[in-house]
């Protein structure tokens, strides 16, 4: 095998019905025939290892010490991963907070 993935293209009809079905108002769309997960099912869940979210490069002014910490105590100079996982840890309690 050679390794090469192929990336199928997909139909204009199949686009449009996407697009279509993704401009549907959430109340219009008939979810009965899908059963609702218990809150504890996802007590333990966790991103899959193929999730790779969008970033965005940003300028930000941190604090001499506070980036001098990060860069420190890093894994392997990724001081810049540390930084956006603290944030999101934030994120995630902050949304805990108010669901």
């Amino acid at each position: 095998m050679s390794g090469k993935t192929t990336k199928k293209t997909l139909s204009p009809e199949l686009l449009d019905q996407l697009r279509k079905v993704a401009e549907l108002p959430e109340e219009n769309i008939n979810t009965v025939d899908i059963p609702q997960a218990p809150a504890e099912n996802w007590a333990f869940a966790q991103r899959s290892a193929f999730y790779k979210p969008l970033k965005r490069p940003v300028t930000i002014r941190l604090d001499a010490d506070v980036l001098s910490w990060f860069k420190e105590h890093a894994a392997k100079g990724r001081y810049q991963t540390e930084i956006n996982q603290v944030l999101r840890q934030y994120v995630v309690s902050q949304e805990k907070r108010r669901a």
